[in-house]
């Protein structure tokens, strides 16, 4: 194992609104000194990240943990994952890299079953992806795919809102947005696209906007619709079912599971499945309500105003 330095390392964020090298992470990664605090800090300490996005939370976890800590991070996203190898690259063969969804952990950290220290799954999209245009930002008139692997398989975004019926759109926009005005939304939706298919995401949520009413506040009118679409086309509350239990079968006794989730059926799935294995007797739940950012982080970044963390250790094996 590569050992860099016997000096002691602080995690010091980029300074917000500080520009990026060319090609680097502008993320600013959610609640890192909670995540830190909420660590297991055994050793031999083996690390996997599920979603290690721009490597904003697995720099400060290399600094935190000592230099003997293997290091396992995983994206389903390509881009996301060249940029975190740049960022992290100073970490030499402590960080290995997998191009992967967490939906597939088991197999991938198949090496370090029944090993692992901590688990970290840091749910959601990140500000690089939001500014990649490729579809995740309203601002994005050319792109709506919305896909995290947009090389892989299935349908984006714009497929689906040119080719879906009233019925399923709507379906969509409520079971995975919440949206209450679902159905409404989906007609007017079937009716602009006659006219027109939807080339980017603007143009959709120009229609949600039409239909919801002027934005209030922080919050865009089709949030809760383009948000919906982007769970919907990535599986994203399916991959997280798959997910959760298979990281609890790579945690050691003592192992810890970190989730940051930033919607409420996320959360909700976390929450139930701690539940679950608290009742089995496998688990001991270190946050029985979730863990928020505080009034100073919302102040600096204010996407991490919705952030839930939720952590469980393993306590045996049944």
């Amino acid at each position: 194992m590569l050992i860099l330095s016997a000096q002691p390392k602080v995690y010091r964020p980029r300074r917000p609104g500080g520009a990026a090298a060319a090609g680097e992470s502008e993320h600013e990664p959610v609640m890192v000194a909670e995540v830190l605090a909420n660590l297991n800090r055994s050793r031999p300490a083996v690390v996997v990240d599920g979603t290690v996005g721009g490597g904003g939370h697995a720099d400060a976890i290399l600094r935190a943990l000592p230099e003997d800590t293997a290091y396992l991070a995983l994206d389903a996203d390509r881009r996301a994952l060249a940029r975190a190898k740049r960022r992290l690259a100073g970490y030499g063969d402590r960080v290995v890299f997998k191009h992967a969804s967490f939906r597939d952990v088991a197999r991938v950290a198949a090496p370090f079953a029944g090993r692992v220290t901590d688990c970290l799954f840091d749910l959601g999209v990140s500000s690089d992806q939001l500014r990649a245009g490729r579809g995740f930002s309203f601002a994005d008139e050319d792109a709506f795919d919305m896909r995290f692997d947009d090389a892989g398989e299935g349908v984006g975004a714009a497929e689906v809102v040119n080719t879906f019926s009233a019925s399923a759109l709507a379906d969509v926009f409520f079971e995975f947005g919440e949206e209450p005005r679902a159905r409404a939304i989906a007609r007017a939706v079937v009716a602009r696209r006659a006219r027109a298919p939807f080339r980017g995401a603007a143009d959709f949520a120009a229609v949600v906007a039409s239909v919801r009413g002027v934005r209030r506040g922080r919050v865009h009118a089709a949030t809760r619709a383009l948000q919906a679409l982007r769970i919907f086309v990535n599986d994203e509350l399916g991959a997280l079912a798959q997910g959760l239990p298979q990281a609890w079968s790579l945690l050691a006794p003592g192992g810890r599971l970190l989730v940051l989730a930033y919607h409420s059926l996320e959360d909700r799935a976390v929450k139930l499945f701690f539940r679950e294995r608290a009742r089995a007797g496998e688990a001991d739940v270190l946050t029985p309500k979730p863990v928020r950012p505080t009034a100073v982080e919302v102040a600096a970044n204010s996407r991490s105003r919705s952030a839930h963390l939720r952590v469980a250790a393993r306590v045996r094996y049944v």
